[in-house]
């Protein structure tokens, strides 16, 4: 059936280029969007201004739209290419940047491992300088996520994690388990009755972590268990203060504001330097977590990457001397 005469028949379907843009034509582009000059675009690029032209050209043809406004002694962008022009740019820079550091990279030894960010922080950052002046050769990155990363597809090479004894992966590496102590500042401990007893901590502000209840084996490093252990199930402080990393938790011990019940591991060194110290040494509290190493199959090969699990294992060692923890079982 034919459209009547005052019924204009659709307009045709436009056809959607699908086709990836060569990634010259996007040089040339943003070339000529920086300097709204073809011949400018063309000694940066060092091509001719034709050749430039010719890109510009092919491009506007595969994405539809004219993207620059040619005037006699002037350029200038359309909006189409305005808004080209402004998601291009940090795209590309991002790859410019990943490509130096490839580039600096190649050839160089590297390790890179993940783990959470407060364990990078109280344990492994203080005590990799010691590497580093053993192995000057070997360039370190590290990942600091809570997210677990698959090191068979990843370009991660080491995995530092806590889990439950039976729940690692498999061929963790045991690097030492966890007990949790009451610890203050010394200066506060001075400018208070002296705690003799469990219950004394009542007349302290308690420091612990605020999302501790979402996973069941948090539950065991709680203020709420330890008084549970000990007796003392009703006893409320004098008022709480709840932060989401250890580090928060030490940082706010550090600076006077109340009693932590703090992972041993985590902050060994600074009851060794005085920087902390445990009061009611006699009620410590163990926990099921134990920290692992999990080291990638593409990686354990690598001369560099055995250094540094040989390394972390005698920092390890120290570790559980300082917490009085005995030899690790075996996995």
């Amino acid at each position: 059936m034919k459209p009547s005469a005052d019924q204009p028949s659709s307009p045709p379907a436009l056809h959607v280029r699908t086709r990836p843009v060569s990634v010259g034509n996007w040089r040339a582009f943003m070339a000529v969007a920086r300097h709204l000059n073809f011949r400018a675009a063309a000694d940066e690029l060092s091509l001719t201004q034709s050749a430039v032209s010719r890109q510009i050209q092919a491009l506007e043809d595969e994405v539809g739209v004219p993207l620059f406004l040619r005037h006699t002694r002037a350029v200038e962008l359309t909006t189409a290419g305005g808004q080209l022009f402004q998601t291009l740019t940090p795209a590309l820079e991002r790859l410019d940047a990943t490509v130096r550091m490839v580039r600096q990279s190649a050839g160089r030894k590297t390790v890179a491992l993940t783990t959470w960010a407060s364990f990078a922080s109280m344990w492994l950052i203080p005590r990799l300088e010691d590497f580093q002046r053993e192995h000057p050769d070997i360039d370190i990155r590290i990942d600091t996520s809570d997210n677990m990363v698959d090191l068979e597809t990843s370009d991660v090479d080491l995995a530092l994690r806590s889990n439950v004894q039976g729940a690692q992966p498999a061929k963790a590496q045991r690097l030492f388990g966890e007990q949790l102590c009451v610890v203050a500042s010394p200066w506060l401990i001075q400018s208070m009755p002296p705690i003799r007893a469990p219950e004394d901590v009542a007349r302290f502000t308690l420091i612990e972590a605020g999302d501790a209840h979402r996973l069941p084996y948090f539950e065991w490093i709680t203020w709420r268990r330890w008084f549970d252990i000990y007796g003392i199930a009703r006893l409320e402080p004098q008022r709480w203060l709840y932060f989401n990393y250890a580090q928060q938790i030490v940082q706010a011990t550090l600076a006077g504001q109340g009693l932590a019940l703090a992972r041993m591991p985590l902050i060994a060194d600074g009851l060794a330097h005085g920087d902390l110290v445990e009061v009611l040494p006699g009620h410590r509290l163990d926990s099921p977590l134990a920290y692992w190493l999990i080291v990638g199959p593409r990686s354990s090969h690598r001369p560099e990457i055995q250094a540094f699990c040989a390394w972390l294992h005698t920092q390890a060692a120290a570790t559980r001397a300082a917490t009085g923890e005995s030899l690790p079982e075996i996995a």
